[in-house]
């Protein structure tokens, strides 16, 4: 019987948040090759400036940086390729139509490992933040980390 794989990779994309009102979420799949997914499994991935593209009836991440594998050869990847998604039709319907809507976008805002050793990518609908709102945003969060600091004194 195949052991499982016990890897905590959790590759976020913190700024998203904070730009973006995240409306809804997909999960999804993500083409690779064989040095990517050694090089993510290392945690040698950034989400930083990536965004989501529908071309040809697919969708593709663009600008996601994946490290060089170190142990590569001349098989060895490039680091900022773009790379397809794996959604069902229905799917990529679905974000199209929001896609194509003023001030929307599609932003990859989680990378992680599965049990079974899969990469998988969570993308979401997003609607950009105004300057007011990012303002409100760290407000809250500081009147957070407030109540906490008093809550455990």
């Amino acid at each position: 019987m195949k052991e499982k794989i016990n890897n905590n990779i959790q590759i976020k994309n913190k700024r998203a948040t904070f730009d973006y009102e995240l409306l809804e979420t997909f999960t999804c799949g993500i083409v690779l090759t064989g040095t990517e997914i050694k090089s993510i499994r290392l945690g040698k991935a950034s989400l930083v400036d990536t965004y989501c593209v529908i071309e040809s009836k697919g969708v593709w991440v663009k600008n996601m940086y994946i490290a060089e594998y170190f142990y590569g050869t001349y098989n060895n990847h490039i680091a900022r390729r773009d790379r397809k998604l794996l959604l069902n039709k229905k799917e990529i319907k679905k974000l199209e139509n929001a896609a194509r809507n003023n001030g929307f976008t599609i932003i990859p805002t989680r990378l992680f490992i599965t049990d079974k050793g899969l990469a998988k990518v969570v993308i979401a609908i997003a609607k950009g933040k105004k300057e007011y709102d990012k303002r409100n945003s760290l407000k809250e969060k500081d009147d957070r980390r407030e109540m906490d600091r008093a809550f455990k004194r």
